[in-house]
């Protein structure tokens, strides 16, 4: 969801008795530290609406900079963009909101990529589509859809433990299932294993396959995280508040950045003041706040989903690469813009 261009209410976005300009949410929060962007994809097709929402990055070990970008336009489907931000390929699947990928997967007998995608084509009833993804063309071709559950689908995310896949798909009211896929037959399956219940509408989710932990973003209330294993407790752990200070409402993309074998950090879209905020994986310390700014390329501003992976991207990325989704690009449409995690660990003074 992106925030209100003029004002962000105290219901996001719905109507309310007050009203904060995004100047005095701004001044209000903790100083964020600024970084510039090292690169953008091309505006996606739809033009003059919240369009671009959620990226996914598929990293080339043996060429770290002929890596992949696949990035929704909400209103359209799926993009597949170079390093270079230029467009590699496109597919109409419709209404996918939000994105995530893992490499190694057995797909019709043979290890690949998959990708998949909130489908909420039907807002009535969510799907999970699922694609494979060829890096020798950089193009995407679609294997199915399983089923998501009742309701609308908003944010998606996997894992894997023990070998077993698992799509988070994340409703619009803040429900969460767990649904088991299988991409090896020659139709995908899935099943939905368990869920889970935050209290209002969420979407950002990420998944940390060392300690088994899934991280869900509810947007006027802050970030949580359960226990990813499909026997695991289905009772959420309140990580941080959405309080304006550290994190403003709405609170939505979110990335896993690991380091070690359970320590590392959890990066937040604080969508109300145009900043990112940091968060310790071993204890859920807040650690700081950065924003994108104009430079070589725009800054991101309201942004919805963000991602990020460590390691060597090439000689512009190479200590690892962060995408935000700008929701306002100048003139031109939504587009994706490209950091360095080396640029924001400096910023912020992490370790490197």
């Amino acid at each position: 969801m992106i925030a209100c261009f003029a004002f962000i209410t105290l219901s996001a976005c719905a109507t309310a008795e007050v009203e904060i300009p995004v100047a005095v949410r701004i001044a209000n929060a903790t100083p964020a530290v600024s970084v510039t962007a090292r690169g953008e994809t091309t505006p996606v097709g739809t033009a003059n609406a919240d369009a671009a929402d959620d990226p996914a990055i598929w990293r080339n070990a043996a060429n770290p900079a002929q890596s992949l970008i696949v990035g929704t336009d909400k209103k359209a489907g799926l993009y597949v963009y170079g390093l270079d931000g230029k467009t590699r390929a496109f597919l109409d699947a419709g209404r996918v909101n939000n994105v995530d990928l893992k490499d190694g997967v057995a797909i019709g007998g043979a290890p690949g990529i998959l990708v998949a995608a909130s489908d909420r084509n039907d807002i009535a009833h969510a799907k999970i589509a699922l694609f494979r993804l060829d890096p020798a063309t950089a193009t995407l071709t679609a294997l199915g859809k399983v089923d998501g559950g009742a309701g609308e689908a908003y944010g998606v995310c996997l894992g894997r433990d023990a070998g077993i896949l698992s799509a988070f798909i994340v409703l619009k009211d803040g429900t969460i299932n767990q649904v088991a896929i299988d991409a090896n037959s020659a139709t995908p399956s899935g099943k939905i294993v368990r869920t889970m219940k935050l209290g209002t509408q969420s979407e950002g989710c990420a998944v940390d396959d060392r300690t088994g932990t899934l991280y869900v973003a509810e947007e006027d209330v802050g970030l949580w995280r359960f226990d990813a294993r499909a026997a695991g407790s289905t009772m959420p752990t309140k990580i941080a508040a959405a309080d304006d200070k550290n994190l403003v409402m709405d609170a939505e993309g979110l990335a896993i950045a690991p380091v070690g074998d359970k320590d590392g950090y959890v990066l937040v879209s604080s969508q109300g003041d145009n900043a990112y905020v940091v968060y310790k994986l071993s204890d859920d310390s807040y650690v700081g706040r950065f924003r994108v700014v104009d430079g070589v390329v725009g800054g991101s501003e309201e942004t919805d989903g963000i991602e990020l992976m460590l390691g060597d991207f090439g000689p512009a990325y190479p200590g690892g690469l962060f995408i935000a989704q700008d929701g306002h690009n100048a003139a031109a449409a939504q587009n994706f813009k490209l950091v360095a995690w080396d640029d924001i660990a400096k910023a912020l003074g992490l370790p490197q």
